[in-house]
């Protein structure tokens, strides 16, 4: 069994949260308690194993919780009785779990609403614990809020969503609301010990920290790392060192200011043999982000004067906001993108295209400057080099054979879009080296951009724009500089 299912706490001493273990007392302190509980909170932080706890602390047969001023000692389940027992194993026919994504239409609510007025058939209550709730319709939270205002006295509802925001007010606020914020490191490796002791592993605290460092603030996450961990160590102890050789977080830090310092010059080039660095490497390029949100926080609070100015990449206020809100969507997309890196590459060019009307285009041969004239004279179409990113600028006199081109280039990658935002990111990356004879040739400084641009439905997709075009059909040919 995993580590993170085989460690599942099972008393509300065991969970890792001092927040809601103290809230859990403090709910079943009295002698009454809530007809229904709301657990919120990002995923992999003990919801569900906690609601399986409050289930058992409500049905538990050693003690009675209509006494007044009770102890810990006295609300804790014994874990022991037949009550207990069928909990944790997931038999009791009193304890429903129910998954809200599956069974989110009025039809099934209304089939619960019939439900729960039956009495229990062991347990001192029905128990109802419905997993991301927010998924459930309108009307089906129209139907169940019914139940809410006038509840069987014998029946129990445990919420758990994380997204608190998509459950209406007339829903929180008949519930016993508990946060479940992400957990601290101390909490981390608290979890970990527990586990590292359960299973005889040996592992220094500063190598739990690391772990605790790459969880996210998520207890099931970081047991995963662990169990990692522990395969891969054959025996060894788990340290610091150890950890950051697995996940290759060594110079990490170094690479984020890079980074940071590539994105203020607007180097496109340098911060994309950065990114192919980094996979080269096998650094995870989500942990790469967080790091950079992080170091770009940090920026924000130095800016206004929360924390010391320190050594590194500055940028201004507005900078900073732009750049923040670029990063949280790149960490975002990558948990879903097919390919890791993509999202931060578009970072890089969504970046590096603000204010390109500024920036000279990079030309192969030689740019000679008429300081008599003040003009820039550019070289002949073959030898230029025409990128997305200095498309359309006005540099004195420009050939009217670039105009032409610039314009075709421009409009390829826009209808490219309309079929496939990936292929539109990777022609961004290129550079058209020559457009003569129905054949278009076009440069990328990656093997990888190569390799997909030349699959054979990508090729398909551009060779049928680019008729749509022209007019004509053209043949497209990718070079690797």
């Amino acid at each position: 069994m995993v580590f993170y299912r085989k460690y599942r706490p099972q008393k509300i001493e065991e969970l890792d949260s001092e927040y809601v273990r103290e809230n859990l007392f403090s709910a079943f302190s009295g002698n009454s308690f809530t007809h229904a509980f709301l657990f919120t909170g990002p995923k992999g932080l003990g919801k569900t194993s906690t609601a399986r706890i409050v289930a058992k602390v409500i049905n538990c047969e050693k003690h009675n919780l209509e006494k007044k001023h009770k102890t810990k000692e006295e609300i804790e389940p014994c874990g022991k009785c037949e009550q207990c027992v069928s909990i944790t194993n997931g038999s009791n026919m009193d304890v429903l779990e129910i998954d809200g994504a599956s069974n989110r239409g009025i039809d099934e609510i209304r089939d619960l609403r019939d439900k729960v007025k039956l009495a229990p058939f062991k347990a001192n209550k029905k128990v109802y614990i419905i997993d991301e709730v927010h998924m459930l319709t309108t009307e089906a939270f129209n139907a169940l809020l019914k139940t809410l205002e006038e509840p069987p006295a014998h029946v129990v509802f445990i919420f758990c969503t994380t997204e608190p925001h998509k459950i209406p007010a007339t829903i929180l606020s008949r519930c016993f609301q508990i946060m479940f914020k992400k957990a601290s490191e101390e909490e981390l490796v608290r979890s970990f010990q527990r586990i590292v002791k359960g299973e005889k592993i040996d592992a220094d605290k500063e190598g739990l920290k690391a772990i605790a460092h790459l969880s996210d603030g998520s207890f099931r996450d970081g047991a995963k790392i662990l169990e990692e961990m522990t395969l891969l160590s054959n025996g060894k102890t788990i340290t610091k060192e150890l950890v950051e050789k697995k996940y290759r977080l060594v110079n990490v830090d170094a690479r984020v200011e890079k980074m940071l310092s590539l994105l203020k010059e607007k180097d496109r080039e340098k911060a994309f043999k950065l990114i192919a660095e980094l996979m080269e490497n096998g650094i995870d390029i989500k942990y790469f982000l967080e790091q950079l949100i992080q170091r770009v926080h940090e920026n924000l609070l130095e800016n206004v004067g929360v924390l010391e100015k320190r050594e590194g990449t500055k940028f201004e206020l507005e900078e900073i906001k732009r750049l923040a809100n670029l990063l949280s969507k790149a960490y975002l997309e990558t948990k879903t993108s097919l390919l890791e890196q993509m999202p931060l590459e578009l970072l890089v060019v969504e970046w590096t295209e603000e204010n390109e009307g500024e920036v000279l285009p990079h030309v192969e041969g030689d740019v000679q400057e008429s300081k008599s004239q003040g003009k820039v004279s550019s070289p002949s179409l073959n030898e230029s080099r025409l990128t997305g990113k200095n498309l359309n600028k006005n540099l004195g006199e420009k050939p009217a054979a670039n105009s032409k081109t610039d314009k075709l280039f421009m409009e390829l990658i826009e209808k490219v879009n309309e079929h496939n935002r990936s292929v539109a990111g990777f022609l961004r990356g290129c550079s058209i080296k020559s457009f003569e004879s129905g054949k278009l040739t076009l440069e990328t400084g990656y093997k990888f951009h190569k390799e997909k641009l030349e699959d054979a439905k990508t090729m398909k997709v551009l060779e049928q724009v680019m008729e749509e075009i022209n007019g004509n059909k053209v043949d497209i040919i990718i070079l690797l500089k």
